[in-house]
């Protein structure tokens, strides 16, 4: 009986340290998230829609940018501190000097959407590359600090090179490849409204979540001449299998009518089941990181055997690295630069 009652306390214990150990790792990733949002306040990116600017917006058409605003990097602590030291750029991102970005508001569907420009600052016509950023579920400051974020670490390489990139920030209202999949295809009309852009020269670059929303653009629209993927899903019943949660904390809470629907809705946004209704005068580059634990790598392979049977114009590169190319930043600058410099 008292061997019984020392498993037991002993059970307890590690139950309490285990509800604990959670309970902090949770709440750490919160406050960090809070802390982030406070720091944004009073920031370029703190300024919200209103009802005024929907007024102002009645005779807008789609694309069409309603405002911009500049931005300034260093005024924006959690983008400055990730590349800066001394309240200085560091050598990595010395480039960004060079570089204008803005904040933007623009016309999609009925709704106004958040948008990012980042365009060299010399004179000149730009070839445009539109930006599909990754994750979900950001609304507001948060949704544009993480685009530019993205931006600035995935594709900034790209506007020192001499390309003008712009990335949406995606409605609030987040159907993870729904409706807001116009978002991004209204971008191609924002684009012919920008001084510095050549709108004959479109190319897109989407990661993870963005590389199904290329996907979806290369369905939908004739106007990208190439495009780069990066540890995009092709299959996203299959990524089920890899992460369940990915179903409870996505798939259920963003996709509209999911679960009357579900089979036809992750169909929908998976290029699996339409590989040969993408634009057939487009290239595509594949990136797949063979470690990758967010996205198997086999959703690449799936997707390169489809595009194979299809003679699709496209080309798959594996590189032995994470889900975010973390220890092959300089491998994918190339990848891309290269890539847009041949297809662009």
């Amino acid at each position: 009986m008292k061997l019984t009652k020392q498993i037991a306390k002993l059970i307890g214990i590690l139950i309490l340290v285990g509800i604990l150990f959670i309970g902090f790792k949770f709440g750490t990733k919160y406050y960090k998230y809070h802390q982030k949002a406070t720091l944004l306040t009073n920031t370029t990116l703190d300024d919200t829609i209103s009802s005024d600017d929907y007024k102002d917006s009645r005779n807008l058409k789609n694309g069409d940018i309603l405002s911009k605003k500049i931005i300034n990097l260093s005024e924006i602590p959690p983008i400055w501190n990730s590349i800066s030291e001394n309240n200085s750029l560091t050598k990595n991102y010395k480039y960004l000097d060079d570089i204008n970005f803005y904040v933007i508001v623009y016309k999609s569907d009925s709704l106004l959407v958040n948008g990012i420009i980042a365009e060299p600052k010399k004179a000149g016509k730009f070839p445009v590359i539109i930006f599909n950023r990754g994750g979900n579920k950001e609304v507001g400051k948060m949704a544009k600090a993480k685009t530019l974020h993205s931006l600035i670490h995935s594709s900034s390489k790209l506007v020192n090179e001499g390309y003008l990139v712009i990335a949406s920030c995606y409605r609030e209202n987040d159907e993870f490849g729904g409706n807001d999949i116009n978002d991004v295809l209204n971008l191609t009309k924002t684009i012919k409204t920008i001084k510095k852009a050549d709108s004959n020269r479109i190319g897109m670059f989407g990661w993870s979540r963005g590389g199904m929303m290329t996907y979806l653009s290369l369905k939908y629209s004739n106007q990208i001449k190439t495009a780069v993927i990066g540890n995009g899903p092709s299959d996203l019943e299959k990524l089920i299998i890899d992460r369940p949660k990915m179903e409870t904390m996505v798939y259920a809470k963003l996709i509209p009518n999911y679960k009357q629907n579900k089979k036809e809705e992750l169909k929908n946004r998976s290029v699996a089941y339409w590989a040969n209704e993408l634009e057939k005068n487009t290239s595509l580059l594949i990136l797949c990181g063979t470690e990758d634990k967010q996205v198997n790598p086999n959703q690449a392979d799936l997707i390169a055997n489809k595009l194979t049977k299809i003679s699709y114009n496209f080309k798959l590169k594996k590189v032995e690295t994470d889900h975010k190319f973390s220890n092959k930043k300089d491998v994918l600058n190339k990848l891309l630069i290269d890539w847009f410099k041949k297809n662009l």
